[in-house]
């Protein structure tokens, strides 16, 4: 069955507020960036996200996806929104008009696990509200912050409509399917990071291995 390899990026070039800690091990300079949209683009069935909503998502990755014929989704905290390094209203229609997807990255950017049921309907339902307002149109991809997942956040995520939900589980996905895995690029990968992973999860019983793992996983 064919795969397609998802690569998450978070934030890019030299970012415009202060990190969070260990913020700084998913930041990408911008040369590595580029580097890893020509190979993306080259090798094909590679698709692109970018989460949390910085700013360097209208400065730095759109430009770069422009030159490439490149389409992404971007995936925004709401709560977020016009906060220094984030982008603001604007910025998220600029996106949605130039042809990229947006999904909803939760409110406060909390794991959805440690979450009670009153904070996670804030997290799946209020944020996606507000985006749906900001871009005038329904947001039904989410993408999980810190890869934060378990049975109960998967139930939520279907009962409140969502038709595609992205990990951080690493490995390569089936077009379709309600999860997504990625691969989330750190600042020390170059563009040889979509080959390694390629030749990691073609490897038949090494998929094998992953996939049980997901479902236990998913599982729990």
């Amino acid at each position: 069955m064919e795969r397609v390899l998802n690569l998450n990026f978070h934030g890019i070039g030299t970012p415009g507020r202060k990190l969070d800690p260990g913020e700084a091990d998913v930041w990408v300079s911008s040369e590595r960036f580029e580097g890893l949209l020509d190979r993306a683009a080259a090798l094909g069935g590679v698709r692109i996200t970018f989460d949390d909503g910085n700013r360097s998502d209208v400065e730095h990755a759109l430009p770069a996806l422009r030159r490439r014929s490149l389409a992404a989704t971007f995936f925004v905290v709401a709560g977020r929104l016009g906060m220094r390094g984030f982008v603001d209203a604007d910025d998220v229609r600029t996106l949605r008009d130039a042809g990229m997807t947006i999904g909803c990255h939760g409110m406060h950017h909390r794991p959805w696990r440690d979450l009670d049921d009153v904070a996670l309907e804030q997290e799946l339902v209020d944020a996606r509200t507000i985006l749906e307002e900001t871009v005038a149109g329904p947001v039904t991809h989410a993408a999980c912050p810190f890869g934060s997942y378990d049975r109960r956040v998967l139930r939520a995520l279907r009962r409140n409509g969502y038709t595609e939900v992205h990990t951080s589980d690493r490995g390569l996905a089936r077009p379709g399917d309600w999860m997504q895995t990625r691969n989330t690029v750190h600042s020390d990968d170059d563009a040889q990071l979509l080959d390694r992973i390629l030749a990691t999860h073609r490897a038949t019983s090494r998929d094998l291995q992953h996939r049980a793992k997901l479902l236990a996983k998913r599982l729990r």
